[in-house]
């Protein structure tokens, strides 16, 4: 299947809310269109994050990831943070997500980003198979903590 990756646009936000309402509905999360459009735009209009999107030849968006921006003060560098790779099911297995992981390497690279960092469940057997195909280095030495604010 022949596709490109691009950066998002506003124009792109309808098609892109519905990609990201079905990617945080595979995380377990309601669905909720509205809300998924209004946390798309609010971060394209204040630039809290860049969004990249994969598009077949007919202008149908495939998939998409989101990177925000970071900073590690310990090595004193800007990075991104790969939050969110979702790809229609339709488009799976056809080389969109390594697509779009390449993209977010490359516009990293160019802006000056020291390197991407993700993190994904532990039962995603796919998606950890494919980020360790594309160099990503799974973190052995540090443990995730969080603290709920509700």
């Amino acid at each position: 299947m022949p596709f490109r990756i691009r950066l998002a646009e506003l124009d792109d936000l309808q098609a892109l809310a519905w990609l990201f309402d079905a990617y945080r509905q595979f995380y377990q999360c309601a669905p909720d269109l509205v809300a998924a459009q209004a946390w798309l735009q609010d971060n394209m209009e204040q630039e809290r994050s860049v969004l990249l999107v994969a598009q077949d030849s007919t202008g149908t968006l495939l998939g998409f990831t989101q990177l925000y921006p970071a900073l590690c003060s310990v090595d004193l560098v800007p990075f991104y943070v790969l939050y969110d790779l979702f790809v229609d099911a339709s488009a799976r297995r056809q080389g969109v997500g390594a697509g779009l992981l390449r993209a977010a390497e490359t516009l990293a690279r160019q802006r000056g980003m020291s390197r991407l960092d993700l993190e994904t469940a532990r039962d995603n057997e796919a998606g950890q198979r494919l980020y360790e195909g594309l160099g990503y280095g799974r973190d052995e030495v540090f443990y995730k903590y969080s603290l709920a604010l509700d």
